[in-house]
Order: C-alpha cells, then structure tokens, then sequence
C-alpha cells in the first residue's frame, strides 16, 4: 500500500473527511494504515480537536497525550455516546495501546511546543499526529520524518523556514501567513492540498468555532 497517496483516497471506512479542496470535493486523510504513520500538524487546537472527533467516528480509538487535559474534556465524553473512544493521558504516560487491524488507534500528541520523545511510537494499525502550535526547535525533525504535515497560518519567517524544509513552491510557502481560520496546507513527498475544515453543526456546538489559536 503506497502510503503517501493519504489525500487522494476514495471516500469511504479507511478514510476521515478532514474538509474540502479548492474544487470543493472532499479532502479524505488514510490514516489507519497497516504500517507506521505519522503525522504532524503546525496549527490549532481546533483542528486537531475535529481531526480526532472524525476519526473516532470511524471507530478508531483515539489516545490523547497531553499537559491540558481540561481542553479535551468535553470532547472525550461527547464521543462514541458514552463509550470510552477517546482517552486522555499525561504527557509521557500513554500506556501500550494494543492497536490492530480491527482495532486501529491514533495517538495525539498535544505536548506543547517541545513535545519529549514519545515513549508510544507509531506501528502498524497505530498512527500518530502531532500538534504544534508554531515553529518549535523540534519541528525540523519531526517534518522530516512525518508521512503528512498540516500547515495552518503561521508568521512570515516561519512560512519561509516551513518553505525550505518541505521544498514548497513560492505561492505555497508565501500563501502560509495568509490562510484563514480552519484552512490547513497538508503536504506529502510528493503532493500539496489546502483544505478546509468546515464543521457541522454539532462539532460547532462543542467545539467552537474554527480559530487558529486558543
């Protein structure tokens, strides 16, 4: 399985419609795959927030890593209607999740700007999306190894450093400083797509509206 075709996947069980294109088609993210996934998003707690509701929805267990519990709270107990679907855990406290074929897992690791190492890694049937806010000293390290980057509005210098790490094209790199709330430049080796995440009106009542910062 080619695992960097993840944003040009049919619409179905093995993906999680994450918004829609400059085409207005749908933008579906692969991310229960049978071989290691990662995934790193330089954005907001809002998107990563409707990422994971998706993706729980599709039956995916969700292990949250994080140092703002209270943030996820509400999320937690609003999915999978009373099921334990999305879990919450202390940073560096993500216990062995026991991810399969018929039982996938994403881990999201929403640890800050210099997340530590994780002691939970991806594998097969686990995939694990990390959440930075901007920039970070980390972030070059992390890009270089992820299957998929989100990029979502970030300061010129930090769009002109993303630019040349990802090898992007001007318009792509310049276009960084500008995107609106809930738009997200999503990149593989070989493939750019700006989608944006628009949410229904339940993910709007739980969550909010679509913001870049909290």
């Amino acid at each position: 399985m080619d695992q960097l075709d993840a944003l040009a996947l049919p619409l179905g069980d093995d993906g999680v419609v994450i918004g829609v294109d400059a085409e207005s088609r749908p933008a579906v993210l692969g991310i229960n795959r049978p071989a290691p996934y990662d995934v790193t998003l330089i954005g907001g707690l809002w998107t990563a927030q409707v990422l994971a509701l998706r993706a729980a929805a599709t039956g995916v267990r969700i292990a949250v890593e994080t140092g703002r519990a209270q943030a996820w709270t509400a999320l937690a107990q609003a999915a999978g209607g009373g099921q334990p679907c999305i879990t919450l855990h202390d940073v560096g406290r993500v216990p062995p999740q026991g991810a399969s074929a018929g039982s996938p897992v994403v881990v999201v690791r929403d640890c800050g700007m210099r997340p530590p190492r994780g002691r939970v890694v991806s594998g097969p049937w686990q995939s694990v999306v990390t959440l930075l806010p901007y920039l970070s000293p980390v972030a070059p390290r992390l890009l270089e190894k992820s299957s998929l980057v989100g990029v979502q509005r970030v300061s010129p210098d930090e769009a002109t450093q993303i630019g040349r790490i990802m090898g992007l094209q001007r318009a792509e790199w310049e276009a960084l400083s500008t995107l609106a709330d809930g738009v997200t430049l999503w990149c593989t080796p070989r493939d750019r797509q700006f989608v944006m995440t628009q949410a229904t009106d339940a993910e709007t009542g739980l969550l909010g509206a679509a913001r870049r910062m909290d």
